[in-house]
């Protein structure tokens, strides 16, 4: 049989992707298969072969899931085994980057449920099981790295038994290192992961299920192939956009493009039309021919949500158009990726950019200093507030400086519901670590003597800042996090506004609960101190609630030793030359205004906090 892209029969395929925590080995295992398959030879190999980005490479986490198309040759029994054509998806094990995982799940019959076998399961791997199993895939439960000394597969392989309901013997162990039990893996994917099922004589239909932007080609659309059958050179429609092309090339990904003539039923690959706007080629549209379409399109994804807002401005102003431009480059790899324009007395023109957590925020704009060549400045992660005015007029804020004045009727922020996976003996700091953090316990449930999985629902606001780094500090690194958001609740909560001099200025100002307000007041205004140069006058820093000063510091002013000429003789002649100065200080009060040197708002706006 042949792995030329439409001349397999649906029943020889088997679409699959691998699940799991972040550092779980889903790229080492991946790389194992793809050496048994023998699509990448062993000159061309390399550690984590499918993570394309340096910043993957780097920093060792996948950011964006990878298709991979491999022939395998089962060795079922005696005899001869069976030819199959395996298409491997392998996704992100971060929480911020779930949505990719979403994705993936809908290409797919099957899921590789991977475990670190020293680790057991953690947070992340309960919420992509879960997010596996809503979408009714079949499970193959996995332990990998059994090769290490602290490994324990017998105490794990009941964990994981009790999870997904199977016998302790029916979980896999392998190793993605050394390659042991890798082979009886790929024979059990095509066993027991289903063939996809789809209408060879329909009208095509095509899930987009991710896309590229390539400087030289343009958008390189990810489909996966449901009904019918899409022909190279046909002309095919976007169903949501009503947008006609023509399919310049069509073909898979083994792992490196190859074209072809067709994609059939239940097949994944690539397509390209010359399309050069990136928002042409929307994630979750369905693909069908422009004569004869399908009658209706496939259910597509729920829109990804961003759940944490930053400002992203250029330090130097003459590169907003790059910034702009980088952006929509990256809008079209990543889906969840949201921004639009604002401007910022202090900082100039930027963007309001939209993002899923943290540590998307952190590798996006590495991706945009290091691919367009940017410096850029980021402000403080806010969260998407609602307030509600005495008059009934509802405001959405995403910037403290769009916090209207006046009364307020009722202020609702975002919660989530957060589950973290612990040993026992670290319980009680993670529950002080969620009480200061303004949290409600939703229950505790013991996985087994040493583990527990602790649920609480948590403001947004909360987590989003440096919650993470508490909680691996408080746990010796053991615990982890996933969470979902989950609606909104009314909170008590403030904007507290930075003035120098009696000047508001917008840049600082942040929404914060009542309770906290004074701390961040001090803390925000000892910083300024250290940081803005001290003026020919005094400078006073304030915090304030409205009208109301809640912390003040007072950078002292630059004086010049006048007395220094006088020496002995009458003090009357000292006083005048003092009140001289005097004087002038405060007639430059009056008209002075204060510099604050860029360096001072990038070291006060930081998100990476000392």
């Amino acid at each position: 049989m042949t792995n030329q892209p439409g001349a397999t029969p649906a029943d020889a395929i088997r679409n699959f992707c691998i699940i799991a925590h972040i550092d779980h080995g889903k790229s080492t295992l991946a790389d194992r298969m793809l050496q048994l398959t023998e699509v990448v030879d062993k000159r061309q190999m390399r550690d984590q072969y499918l993570d394309r980005m340096d910043i993957e490479r780097e920093r060792g986490i996948t950011v964006k899931s990878q298709a991979v198309r491999m022939p395998w040759k089962t060795r079922s029994g005696e005899g001869e085994g069976g030819d199959f054509v395996l298409n491997m998806i392998d996704t992100p094990g971060h929480v911020d980057f779930s949505y990719e995982v979403s994705r993936s799940l809908a290409a797919c019959e099957g899921a590789v449920l991977l475990v670190d076998a020293a680790q057991g399961i953690e947070a992340q791997t309960l919420a992509n099981l879960y997010l596996a199993m809503e979408n009714d895939l079949a499970i193959i439960p996995v332990l990998n790295k059994i090769d290490l000394p602290s490994a324990d597969p017998d105490r794990y392989a009941e964990e994981i038994a009790g999870l997904v309901g199977c016998e302790p013997e029916e979980v896999f162990r392998v190793s993605g290192k050394t390659g042991v039990g890798v082979e009886e893996l790929l024979d059990a994917i095509c066993e027991q992961i289903p063939a996809p099922v789809g209408d060879p004589d329909a009208p095509p239909r095509a899930m987009i299920f991710d896309s590229v932007y390539d400087t030289y080609r343009g958008v390189i659309t990810y489909v996966r192939v449901v009904d019918g059958r899409l022909q190279a050179r046909a002309r095919i429609e976007m169903m949501s956009t009503r947008a006609e092309h023509e399919l310049l090339e069509i073909g898979v990904i083994s792992p490196e493009p190859k074209s072809g003539k067709a994609l059939g039923v239940g097949e994944v690959g690539y397509l390209i039309t010359g399309v050069k706007d990136v928002r042409q080629s929307k994630v979750g549209d369905t693909v069908t021919n422009a004569r004869g379409p399908a009658e209706e399109a496939l259910p597509g994804y729920t829109e990804a949500k961003p759940m944490v807002y930053s400002g992203l401005y250029p330090i130097d102003g003459s590169d907003y158009q790059n910034l702009r431009e980088a952006l929509d480059k990256l809008q079209l790899n990543d889906a969840a990726l949201q921004f639009e324009p604002e401007t910022s007395a202090a900082l100039g023109f930027g963007f309001r950019v939209g993002f899923l957590g943290l540590l998307h925020l952190e590798i996006i704009r590495e991706r945009l200093e290091r691919e367009s060549n940017l410096d850029l400045i980021s402000t403080a992660p806010n969260v998407v507030y609602d307030v509600t005015m005495e008059d009934g007029e509802e405001i959405e804020v995403t910037n403290p400086s769009e916090f209207p004045e006046g009364k307020t009727r009722a202020i609702t922020e975002p919660i989530v519901n957060a589950t973290i996976l612990t040993p026992s003996d670290y319980v009680g700091a993670v529950m002080e670590l969620c009480q200061t953090r303004r949290g409600t316990m939703k229950g505790m449930d013991y996985l087994s003597p040493e583990r527990v999985e602790i649920r609480y629902s948590l403001p947004l606001a909360e987590i989003v800042f440096d919650f993470f780094d508490q909680l691996k500090s408080r746990t010796k690194g053991y615990a982890s996090l996933d969470y979902e958001p989950s609606g909104d609740q009314e909170a008590d909560l403030v904007k507290v506004d930075i003035l120098l001099q009696g000047e508001r200025v917008d840049a600082f100002s942040a929404i914060v609960h009542r309770d906290q307000a004074y701390h961040y007041g001090v803390k925000l205004a000892g910083r300024l101190k250290k940081l803005i140069p001290r003026q020919q006058f005094e400078v006073p820093i304030q915090a304030a609630i409205g009208s109301r000063i809640i912390a003040r510091e007072n950078i002292r002013a630059i004086r010049k030793d006048v007395l220094a000429k006088c020496y002995g003789g009458d003090i009357s002649r000292k006083r005048k030359l003092l009140e001289k100065q005097k004087e002038g200080k405060k007639r430059m009060k009056n008209v002075g205004s204060v510099e604050v040197p860029q360096e001072a708002f990038i070291a006060a706006l930081r998100t990476d906090e000392d």
